[in-house]
Parts: structure tokens; C-alpha cells; sequence
């Protein structure tokens, strides 16, 4: 199995939260190839079984990105959108993106005006004294606004990053590209299944709907399973009052907006960092969540544990060492077997 390869695939598919059909496909052909079956629930959660009995132990990866959702569709066709998921425009820029529809995509251009101007209303000259917002923001389809409410579209309407931008970047020791968050957690969720498959650890693998709308797809799945715990494989985001080394060992997070993760399993997580030579990254977050911890939030598990893959530039063009997706599925698999 080639990680990067694996991580191209997943990255090129389309999931909006709650719109997740695309990619959630992708990995269950994966999940098909290691001769294991899943279930998709009500919600669009993915989900693997191993070992027999209820399971103690849910671990999961988010199959969603950040995207944007059709707001209203002025008259002459351009369309106003905002964000789905913590998606800043100027994280994203100017460029190509689709929309959605029930026909297929549909393309369109992100933009943000002209500059060529100082009308206190353009968008040139608001961003010199602040940042740019998403009511500033139109996507241009070059269709009426019939055409377009033909076409299926109306406020709701998921508009992703185009294809054609949704290839990776390779940088040598490193690989950049846009949703690393969470694609890449997906990549070491199948190298751990790969590994564990026939092990006789008992735990359920979810690759989880909605994460970045609130952890909406974890939520709904911890309520009936309410495992003691629930491991998250998220991003490890590089922030001036949490930094990393964009290397390839783990990070591990200790608290984020929604919960801490117990001072054993820290300790636990310490020993297996030790025995593996991982040389792990641990990080007090100031802001965020992980489908663990929103679960504990809500008291739907008794331990989060959040793994982090160090990454640059979260919510936009992240990067990634190369490595990072396999010291992750390393430390992974010697935590559940440890638990």
C-alpha cells in the first residue's frame, strides 16, 4: 500500500460535511481490499467492527473538509456563500471551485472583485485596513439566476475546491495540498486497520461525517456505543502558543476547547513514544476539538485521546512530512493494543 498514493486519491474526492458520498466510497473500496465490511449509518458515519462483543475503544478519522454553501443568488446570477467548517476566504484565495448539484458538479470561480478602483465598497479597498469576510465574496458560474435555480441550486448548496486544485505538492521530505485534515488521518486509519485486522483487538473504526460542523457524525455514533474510550486521529496544527517540528512524529494532544485527555493515558502515550523512538510532540491547544473530545464534552466517552499529524498552515494549503501518515499508524496500533 502507497500512503501518498492512498492520500492523493482520498484528497481528490469531494466531502463537504454532509455531503461526504465521494470520499466516503473511496475508503470503503480500501476497507473492501483489506477483506473487512462496514456499515454506513443513518448519519454517514463508516463503520469497521473488529473483534467480537461491544467494543470499549471507537477510534476515528473524519471524512469531511471545509468547504463553502450557497447563501442567496443575486440577480444576475453571481452567488453569495459562506462558510461550512472553519473556512477563512483568505485561506482560500481567488480560483476554481464546483458546486454541487443534484446533476453533478457544476464549475465556478471564487472571486473578490476588481482592484482597478477606491470605492470604499470594493473589496481591494476594505482589505487595507481589515480582513477580508465572506459577505464580500461571490462566485461567478457565468449563468442567470434561472438557469442556475434549474440547475438545482439554491441556498444550501455545498461549493467545494475545485479538481483541478486538489493536487498534491511534493517538497521533497514533505507533501502539501489542500484537506490533509483529515485525508491524510484517513491514510493511517487504514495502514492501522491494515495491521490490526486479524489481531483480536476489539474496537470499532469510524470514519466520521460532519467533524468539521462540530463533531456532528462522532456525536451521534458515541451516543449508542458510549465506548470508556474514543481515539481521534486529527491534524497536529503548528500555532504560536502550541508549536511543532513539521517532522514525522506524532503529535498528541493534552486539551483543546472541549476537554483534556487524562493524565494516564498521557503518561501511557509518553511509555509507547519511548518504546516505538518517537520522539511524540505533546500540545495544550488554546482553541478547537477532536471528535474525541466533543464526545467527552458531551460525556459520551469517558477518555479522549487525540493523535496529531504535525502539520503547517491548518485550514488551508497544509503541509505534512511524508512519513507522518506511518509513525501515526504505528503509534496507534501500540496504543490499542496497550489499552
Amino acid at each position: 500500500m502507497d500512503p501518498l498514493a492512498l492520500l492523493q486519491q482520498f484528497v481528490t474526492a469531494y466531502g463537504p460535511p454532509g455531503q461526504e458520498d465521494e470520499v466516503r466510497a473511496a475508503v470503503a473500496e480500501h476497507v473492501e481490499r483489506l477483506g473487512l465490511t462496514h456499515d454506513t449509518d443513518a448519519k454517514g458515519n463508516l463503520l469497521v467492527r473488529l473483534g467480537v462483543g461491544d467494543p470499549d475503544v471507537v477510534v476515528t478519522a473524519h471524512l469531511d473538509e471545509i468547504a463553502m454553501l450557497v447563501r442567496g443568488i443575486e440577480p444576475d446570477g453571481r452567488l453569495k456563500v459562506g462558510p461550512l467548517g472553519g473556512l477563512h476566504p483568505w485561506k482560500l484565495g481567488e480560483g476554481p471551485v464546483d458546486l454541487l448539484t443534484p446533476d453533478g458538479p457544476l464549475p465556478g470561480v471564487l472571486g473578490f472583485g476588481g482592484i482597478h478602483t477606491e470605492d470604499p465598497a470594493a473589496a481591494s479597498v476594505q482589505a487595507r485596513d481589515k480582513a477580508i469576510k465572506w459577505d464580500l465574496a461571490r462566485v461567478f458560474t457565468g449563468m442567470s439566476a434561472n438557469e442556475l435555480r434549474d440547475r438545482g441550486v439554491r441556498p444550501g448548496t455545498r461549493v467545494v475546491v475545485a479538481k483541478s486544485r486538489r493536487n498534491l505538492t511534493n517538497l521533497g521530505a514533505h507533501v502539501a495540498g489542500h484537506f490533509l485534515d483529515d485525508r491524510a488521518d484517513l491514510v493511517a486509519w487504514i495502514l492501522v486497520l491494515a495491521q490490526l485486522r486479524e489481531s483480536g483487538v476489539n474496537a470499532v473504526f469510524a470514519a466520521t461525517a460532519a467533524e468539521e460542523v462540530g463533531g456532528e457524525g462522532a456525536l451521534f455514533l458515541l451516543h449508542s456505543i458510549r465506548p470508556s474510550v474514543c481515539v481521534a486521529l486529527e491534524l497536529g496544527a503548528n500555532v504560536p502558543d502550541a508549536p511543532v517540528e513539521i517532522t514525522a512524529a506524532p503529535t498528541v494532544w493534552t486539551n483543546d476547547g472541549y476537554a483534556a485527555t487524562a493524565a494516564r493515558d498521557l503518561d501511557l502515550l509518553a511509555r509507547l513514544g519511548e518504546e516505538l523512538g518517537q520522539d511524540l510532540q505533546f500540545q495544550a491547544f488554546s482553541r478547537g476539538g477532536s471528535d474525541a473530545s466533543c464526545a467527552a464534552s458531551h460525556g459520551l466517552c469517558a477518555r479522549p485521546i487525540t493523535l496529531g499529524l504535525p502539520m503547517e498552515n491548518s485550514h488551508g494549503y497544509e503541509v505534512m512530512h511524508r512519513n507522518a501518515m506511518d509513525e501515526l499508524a504505528r503509534l496507534t496500533v501500540a496504543l490499542l493494543r496497550a489499552l
